[in-house]
């Protein structure tokens, strides 16, 4: 089926286009905003070829389509006349919860920069593993020039995030990274490095704290957002005749002074305050750090709060240069892939084998939407095999201290990452997770079928009396 007919018939079954606010998408799902979530027919739009599964959830609708959802939200943004540039969700953003309102903007703001940092990450981990194994020295002018290529988009991360988040609160792209610029200039970066001072005065009396803000991401989120209120202020209280000079001025003046001596601060203890959460929960016990964080990464997935842990790791590698979540995601990737492998050999249509086999293959690239919502939603014990397989995997890992030095999509691709002394733990993490959830799944579902087999054959002795 053309994608243009399948945008056709997602609109119909969301209730029309009349029924819709406002649509969007991050890396495997259309998301929408709906008038009146009555409307929804579910059935019908999960019986549309390229749909793996739908969820209403966060005050959204969300329909995964897998890893080709741009083409589809091109298609789909089209039929119903949207600007992604323009269009206004100040509205539909008041009418959501504080919780619903941090996911959507979290998700949104990292969804885009995702290929940057992941890819970089990806080179920043070779590289690593080289040097662990002694291939190439960090002394070397081509280690220099690697690292300079990886580690540019962790120093300027805050560029990324500013012009995604400004997107994101409808705001002027270039004011926000100008805001960027003003938190890394060399004069704040040079101060933090020196660590002479605390504090620059302005104006003598007004303390400016002084931070590294290199790799940071939560200052710059909520400086943008301040930033987009005072835009809409200062635009609105000024003459349309001064608005074209003056309201980007004063934005920039205002919305600077602010971050640079309240936001940005805040945001850097925030930062900080969730990394050393997850910092504490390790030092109590690595086992139990692995066990809570992949018990619950599955159902995070599902539930779309998975991209609250992307800030933490963020903030992990800027303050210690390593991170040991993500190994914690690829494990639970992997789990995911197993139980959905072990589903395979009880589906009895091709068509389904098929979507299956797909499905699990999407999870050893790292996308394991399709897996979730196609397959496990459907077979709620193999759910729960991958969750104690991931979580069993991710305390294997964590007792010996898997860490990663780079930001990287949890796939199987990102295995070379892993190179040096943690990359045998990592491999056998690999394994029980695959294996673990694929027993597990194998046995459980093989129950349930005894079960209901043996409760056909009591109701046939029963109607037989």
């Amino acid at each position: 089926m053309k994608k243009e007919e399948v945008a056709k018939l997602i609109i119909r079954h969301v209730g029309g286009k009349e029924n819709i606010n406002n649509a969007w998408h991050c890396m495997t799902r259309l998301r929408f905003d709906l008038k009146d979530k009555e409307k929804i027919e579910y059935k019908e739009l999960e019986n549309i070829p390229g749909v793996l599964g739908t969820k209403y959830q966060n005050d959204q609708m969300q329909i995964v389509i897998g890893t080709n959802v741009e083409d589809y939200y091109e298609v789909l943004s089209k039929e119903l006349g949207i600007d992604s540039e323009t269009n206004d969700t100040d509205q539909q953003n008041e009418k959501k919860g504080l919780i619903s309102l941090f996911m959507d903007t979290v998700s949104g703001v990292f969804g885009p920069i995702v290929p940057a940092i992941a890819g970089a990450g990806m080179i920043k981990g070779l590289i690593a593993g080289l040097v662990a194994l002694n291939v190439i020295s960090n002394e070397t002018p081509t280690f220099q020039v690697i690292d300079m290529l990886a580690s540019g988009v962790f120093t300027f991360l805050p560029f990324f995030v500013a012009a995604s988040a400004a997107r994101i609160f409808k705001t002027n792209q270039y004011l926000a990274i100008a805001i960027a610029a003003t938190l890394q200039f060399p004069t704040m970066s040079a101060a933090a490095a020196a660590g002479e001072i605390s504090n620059f005065m302005l104006f003598g009396i007004i303390p400016v704290p002084v931070f590294n803000y290199a790799g940071t991401v939560i200052p710059i989120i909520f400086a943008v957002l301040a930033l987009s209120y005072i835009y809409r202020w200062v635009d609105k209280v000024l003459p349309e005749i001064l608005r074209t000079v003056f309201t980007p001025t004063i934005s920039l003046f205002l919305g600077g002074l602010l971050t640079l001596t309240v936001i940005g601060p805040i945001g850097i203890h925030a930062g900080n305050l969730l990394a050393d959460g997850v910092s504490w929960l390790f030092t109590i016990s690595p086992v139990l750090a692995g066990i809570v964080v992949g018990l619950i990464r599955p159902i995070a997935i599902l539930t779309g709060l998975h991209h609250a842990m992307t800030p933490i790791a963020l903030q992990n590698f800027a303050n210690q240069g390593y991170d040991m979540l993500m190994p914690m995601m690829f494990m639970a990737n992997m789990a995911i892939t197993g139980a959905t492998l072990a589903v395979y050999k009880t589906a009895k249509s091709k068509e389904e084998k098929s979507i299956i086999l797909s499905a699990a293959f999407s999870g050893l690239l790292g996308i394991t939407e399709p897996a979730l919502f196609g397959v496990l939603t459907k077979y709620k014990k193999a759910f729960i095999a991958a969750s104690i397989g991931s979580a069993v995997s991710s305390a294997f890992i964590s007792f010996f201290g898997v860490r990663i030095y780079g930001y990287i999509l949890s796939s199987i691709f990102s295995l070379p990452a892993y190179i040096g002394q943690y990359f045998v733990y990592a491999i056998l993490g690999i394994i029980i997770a695959i294996v673990v959830s694929f027993i597990m799944t194998s046995l459980l579902i093989s129950k349930q079928k005894e079960s209901e087999h043996s409760t056909e054959v009591l109701k046939e002795d029963n109607q037989t009396v």
